[in-house]
Protein backbone atom coordinates (compact mmCIF):
# COMPACT_ATOMS: atom_id res chain seq x y z
CA UNK A 1 0.00 0.00 0.00
CA UNK A 2 1.74 3.02 -1.33
CA UNK A 3 1.45 6.35 -0.25
CA UNK A 4 -0.25 9.06 -2.55
CA UNK A 5 -1.20 12.80 -2.87
CA UNK A 6 -4.69 13.98 -2.21
CA UNK A 7 -6.27 16.88 -4.14
CA UNK A 8 -9.33 18.78 -2.97
CA UNK A 9 -11.54 21.08 -4.76
CA UNK A 10 -13.30 24.03 -3.27
CA UNK A 11 -15.39 25.49 -5.39
CA UNK A 12 -18.32 27.76 -5.52
CA UNK A 13 -20.77 26.15 -7.31
CA UNK A 14 -23.93 28.13 -8.67
CA UNK A 15 -26.86 28.10 -11.09
CA UNK A 16 -24.80 27.78 -14.51
CA UNK A 17 -24.19 23.98 -14.76
CA UNK A 18 -21.82 24.48 -17.98
CA UNK A 19 -19.95 27.06 -16.68
CA UNK A 20 -19.86 24.84 -13.16
CA UNK A 21 -18.61 21.81 -14.85
CA UNK A 22 -15.50 24.33 -17.12
CA UNK A 23 -14.52 25.64 -13.87
CA UNK A 24 -14.22 22.39 -11.94
CA UNK A 25 -12.53 20.90 -14.90
CA UNK A 26 -9.69 23.64 -14.80
CA UNK A 27 -9.46 22.78 -10.90
CA UNK A 28 -9.17 19.17 -12.25
CA UNK A 29 -6.33 20.13 -14.65
CA UNK A 30 -4.27 21.91 -12.10
CA UNK A 31 -4.43 19.11 -9.59
CA UNK A 32 -3.31 16.43 -12.04
CA UNK A 33 -0.07 19.08 -13.10
CA UNK A 34 0.57 19.24 -9.19
CA UNK A 35 1.03 15.53 -9.36
CA UNK A 36 -2.07 14.54 -7.51
CA UNK A 37 -3.21 11.05 -8.22
CA UNK A 38 -6.68 11.37 -6.75
CA UNK A 39 -8.89 14.49 -7.09
CA UNK A 40 -12.04 14.93 -5.12
CA UNK A 41 -14.83 17.33 -4.88
CA UNK A 42 -17.92 18.67 -3.44
CA UNK A 43 -21.43 18.07 -3.05
CA UNK A 44 -23.48 19.44 -6.04
CA UNK A 45 -20.64 19.90 -7.93
CA UNK A 46 -22.67 20.89 -11.13
CA UNK A 47 -25.62 22.95 -9.67
CA UNK A 48 -25.97 25.75 -7.12
CA UNK A 49 -29.05 26.99 -7.80
CA UNK A 50 -33.05 27.92 -7.33
CA UNK A 51 -34.72 24.79 -6.34
CA UNK A 52 -36.82 24.89 -9.52
CA UNK A 53 -33.57 24.05 -11.43
CA UNK A 54 -32.74 20.79 -9.71
CA UNK A 55 -34.28 18.62 -11.72
CA UNK A 56 -33.43 20.14 -15.16
CA UNK A 57 -29.70 20.21 -13.98
CA UNK A 58 -29.79 16.81 -13.42
CA UNK A 59 -28.86 13.81 -15.60
CA UNK A 60 -29.11 9.84 -15.88
CA UNK A 61 -25.74 7.67 -15.52
CA UNK A 62 -24.07 7.29 -17.95
CA UNK A 63 -24.92 10.72 -19.47
CA UNK A 64 -23.37 13.55 -20.67
CA UNK A 65 -21.90 14.96 -17.01
CA UNK A 66 -20.82 11.47 -15.95
CA UNK A 67 -18.98 11.30 -19.48
CA UNK A 68 -17.35 14.27 -18.73
CA UNK A 69 -15.54 13.21 -16.04
CA UNK A 70 -15.01 9.72 -16.84
CA UNK A 71 -13.03 11.45 -19.88
CA UNK A 72 -11.47 13.54 -17.39
CA UNK A 73 -10.01 11.09 -15.13
CA UNK A 74 -8.74 8.95 -18.48
CA UNK A 75 -7.17 12.61 -19.91
CA UNK A 76 -5.07 12.68 -16.39
CA UNK A 77 -4.79 8.88 -15.36
CA UNK A 78 -6.09 9.75 -12.17
CA UNK A 79 -8.73 8.68 -9.73
CA UNK A 80 -11.70 10.96 -10.04
CA UNK A 81 -14.31 11.74 -7.06
CA UNK A 82 -16.74 13.25 -8.69
CA UNK A 83 -18.62 14.89 -5.11
CA UNK A 84 -21.96 14.50 -6.11
CA UNK A 85 -24.56 15.36 -9.06
CA UNK A 86 -28.25 14.72 -8.94
CA UNK A 87 -29.24 11.22 -10.62
CA UNK A 88 -32.01 10.88 -12.98
CA UNK A 89 -34.09 7.69 -12.23
CA UNK A 90 -35.91 5.93 -14.93
CA UNK A 91 -39.41 5.59 -14.22
CA UNK A 92 -39.04 7.60 -10.53
CA UNK A 93 -40.31 11.39 -9.75
CA UNK A 94 -37.70 11.98 -7.22
CA UNK A 95 -33.74 11.98 -8.11
CA UNK A 96 -30.80 10.07 -5.97
CA UNK A 97 -27.74 12.31 -4.97
CA UNK A 98 -25.00 10.63 -6.32
CA UNK A 99 -21.50 9.94 -5.75
CA UNK A 100 -18.98 8.57 -9.08
CA UNK A 101 -15.91 7.35 -8.78
CA UNK A 102 -13.82 6.91 -11.98
CA UNK A 103 -10.59 4.80 -12.02
CA UNK A 104 -7.42 5.95 -13.69
CA UNK A 105 -8.49 4.56 -17.24
CA UNK A 106 -11.79 6.36 -16.81
CA UNK A 107 -14.03 3.03 -15.88
CA UNK A 108 -16.67 3.73 -12.95
CA UNK A 109 -15.22 2.20 -10.59
CA UNK A 110 -18.51 2.71 -7.73
CA UNK A 111 -20.79 4.51 -7.31
CA UNK A 112 -23.12 6.09 -3.98
CA UNK A 113 -26.55 7.26 -3.32
CA UNK A 114 -27.04 9.37 -0.35
CA UNK A 115 -28.71 7.47 2.41
CA UNK A 116 -30.03 10.47 4.97
CA UNK A 117 -32.03 13.43 3.42
CA UNK A 118 -31.45 16.30 5.01
CA UNK A 119 -35.25 17.23 6.43
CA UNK A 120 -35.28 19.95 9.13
CA UNK A 121 -38.39 21.56 10.06
CA UNK A 122 -38.07 23.94 12.93
CA UNK A 123 -41.29 25.30 14.49
CA UNK A 124 -40.98 29.24 13.65
CA UNK A 125 -37.65 29.06 11.55
CA UNK A 126 -36.57 27.64 8.52
CA UNK A 127 -37.78 24.08 7.16
CA UNK A 128 -35.73 22.09 4.63
CA UNK A 129 -36.69 19.06 3.15
CA UNK A 130 -34.09 17.48 1.06
CA UNK A 131 -36.96 14.26 0.43
CA UNK A 132 -39.18 16.63 -1.25
CA UNK A 133 -36.79 16.23 -4.87
CA UNK A 134 -34.56 12.89 -3.67
CA UNK A 135 -35.21 9.86 -3.18
CA UNK A 136 -32.44 8.23 -0.21
CA UNK A 137 -30.35 5.47 -1.24
CA UNK A 138 -29.90 2.11 0.41
CA UNK A 139 -26.76 0.93 0.28
CA UNK A 140 -23.02 1.26 2.29
CA UNK A 141 -20.38 1.63 -0.30
CA UNK A 142 -16.73 0.86 0.53
CA UNK A 143 -14.80 1.06 -2.85
CA UNK A 144 -11.24 -0.90 -3.78
CA UNK A 145 -8.71 1.47 -5.86
CA UNK A 146 -4.99 0.99 -6.50
CA UNK A 147 -4.02 2.52 -2.72
CA UNK A 148 -6.53 1.15 -0.68
CA UNK A 149 -10.36 0.56 0.35
CA UNK A 150 -12.32 4.03 0.55
CA UNK A 151 -15.58 4.29 2.07
CA UNK A 152 -18.46 7.14 0.23
CA UNK A 153 -21.11 9.30 2.33
CA UNK A 154 -22.16 12.67 1.45
CA UNK A 155 -23.04 15.72 3.56
CA UNK A 156 -25.18 14.79 6.25
CA UNK A 157 -24.48 11.21 6.20
CA UNK A 158 -21.97 12.59 8.37
CA UNK A 159 -23.81 12.76 11.72
CA UNK A 160 -24.71 9.23 11.35
CA UNK A 161 -21.73 7.50 13.14
CA UNK A 162 -22.74 3.79 12.01
CA UNK A 163 -22.24 4.17 8.59
CA UNK A 164 -18.84 5.16 8.92
CA UNK A 165 -17.89 2.04 11.61
CA UNK A 166 -19.46 -0.31 9.45
CA UNK A 167 -17.46 0.86 6.28
CA UNK A 168 -14.12 0.69 8.77
CA UNK A 169 -15.12 -2.78 9.59
CA UNK A 170 -15.33 -2.97 5.55
CA UNK A 171 -11.67 -2.53 5.40
CA UNK A 172 -12.10 1.40 4.52
CA UNK A 173 -8.88 3.34 5.34
CA UNK A 174 -10.32 6.80 3.64
CA UNK A 175 -13.81 8.32 3.83
CA UNK A 176 -14.74 10.72 1.88
CA UNK A 177 -17.27 13.30 2.81
CA UNK A 178 -18.64 15.82 0.01
CA UNK A 179 -20.54 18.27 1.04
CA UNK A 180 -22.63 21.77 0.56
CA UNK A 181 -22.92 22.68 4.64
CA UNK A 182 -23.95 25.80 5.96
CA UNK A 183 -22.45 28.62 7.48
CA UNK A 184 -24.84 28.27 10.59
CA UNK A 185 -24.04 24.73 11.77
CA UNK A 186 -20.45 24.17 10.02
CA UNK A 187 -18.84 26.83 12.44
CA UNK A 188 -19.65 24.92 14.95
CA UNK A 189 -19.68 21.44 13.66
CA UNK A 190 -18.02 20.58 10.53
CA UNK A 191 -14.54 19.75 11.84
CA UNK A 192 -15.85 18.71 14.92
CA UNK A 193 -17.40 15.85 13.39
CA UNK A 194 -14.83 15.19 10.83
CA UNK A 195 -12.03 14.89 13.50
CA UNK A 196 -14.55 12.23 15.56
CA UNK A 197 -15.29 10.13 12.38
CA UNK A 198 -11.69 10.22 12.22
CA UNK A 199 -10.79 9.14 15.36
CA UNK A 200 -13.06 6.98 16.34
CA UNK A 201 -12.84 4.93 13.14
CA UNK A 202 -8.78 5.66 12.60
CA UNK A 203 -9.21 6.34 8.77
CA UNK A 204 -8.75 9.45 6.76
CA UNK A 205 -11.18 11.61 6.40
CA UNK A 206 -11.48 13.67 2.71
CA UNK A 207 -13.88 16.37 2.86
CA UNK A 208 -14.27 18.66 -0.06
CA UNK A 209 -16.90 21.19 0.83
CA UNK A 210 -18.74 24.27 -1.27
CA UNK A 211 -17.76 27.68 -0.85
CA UNK A 212 -19.85 30.64 -1.63
CA UNK A 213 -23.36 32.98 -1.46
CA UNK A 214 -26.05 29.82 -2.28
CA UNK A 215 -29.32 30.50 -2.84
CA UNK A 216 -30.90 29.64 0.54
CA UNK A 217 -27.73 29.87 2.49
CA UNK A 218 -24.04 30.83 2.78
CA UNK A 219 -21.81 27.78 2.42
CA UNK A 220 -18.99 27.05 4.91
CA UNK A 221 -16.21 25.93 2.83
CA UNK A 222 -13.10 24.79 5.18
CA UNK A 223 -12.37 21.99 2.97
CA UNK A 224 -10.18 19.61 4.85
CA UNK A 225 -8.50 16.29 4.52
CA UNK A 226 -8.10 14.61 8.45
CA UNK A 227 -5.22 12.01 9.39
CA UNK A 228 -6.63 8.81 11.33
CA UNK A 229 -4.68 10.86 14.61
CA UNK A 230 -7.31 13.32 14.27
CA UNK A 231 -5.18 16.14 12.95
CA UNK A 232 -5.96 18.28 10.47
CA UNK A 233 -3.58 18.46 7.49
CA UNK A 234 -4.80 19.93 4.98
CA UNK A 235 -7.28 23.35 5.37
CA UNK A 236 -8.40 25.38 2.46
CA UNK A 237 -9.16 29.17 3.16
CA UNK A 238 -12.14 31.00 2.20
CA UNK A 239 -11.95 30.84 -1.51
CA UNK A 240 -12.23 28.57 -4.32
CA UNK A 241 -8.96 26.82 -4.49
CA UNK A 242 -7.50 23.23 -4.45
CA UNK A 243 -6.07 21.46 -1.31
CA UNK A 244 -3.22 18.87 -1.24
CA UNK A 245 -1.89 16.18 1.67
CA UNK A 246 -0.23 12.94 1.14
CA UNK A 247 -2.11 9.85 2.20
CA UNK A 248 -0.38 7.30 3.96
CA UNK A 249 -2.48 3.95 4.07
CA UNK A 250 0.60 2.09 6.13
CA UNK A 251 0.04 4.89 8.56
CA UNK A 252 -3.98 3.71 9.23
CA UNK A 253 -2.36 0.50 10.04
CA UNK A 254 0.28 1.67 12.57
CA UNK A 255 -2.39 3.95 14.11
CA UNK A 256 -4.77 0.97 14.77
CA UNK A 257 -1.54 -1.41 16.31
CA UNK A 258 -0.67 1.55 18.17
CA UNK A 259 -4.37 2.17 20.23
CA UNK A 260 -6.63 -0.92 18.80
CA UNK A 261 -9.95 0.71 19.46
CA UNK A 262 -11.28 -1.42 16.45
CA UNK A 263 -9.91 -4.73 17.50
CA UNK A 264 -11.22 -4.04 21.23
CA UNK A 265 -14.72 -3.69 20.14
CA UNK A 266 -17.18 -6.19 22.15
CA UNK A 267 -20.23 -6.17 19.20
CA UNK A 268 -22.12 -9.29 21.50
CA UNK A 269 -22.64 -6.58 24.35
CA UNK A 270 -23.98 -4.03 21.70
CA UNK A 271 -27.49 -4.10 21.18
CA UNK A 272 -30.10 -1.71 19.00
CA UNK A 273 -33.07 -0.40 21.40
CA UNK A 274 -36.73 -1.34 19.63
CA UNK A 275 -37.87 1.61 17.48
Amino acid sequence: MSKFLMAVIQIDSQADKQANLEKVGRFIDEAASHGAQFVAMPENVHYCGPKEGTFASAEPVPGPMSEFFAAKARQHGIWLHCGSIGEVIPGETKLYNTTLLYDPQGDLACQYEKIHMYDVEIKNGPSTRESDTKKPGDRIVVCDTDFCKIGLSICYDMRFPELYRIQALMGAKVLFVPANYTMFTGKDHWECILKTRAIENQCYVVAPAQIGKKTAFQAYGRSMIINPWGVTIACAEDREQVIYAEIDPGYVDQIREQLPSLKNRQPRAYRWPAE
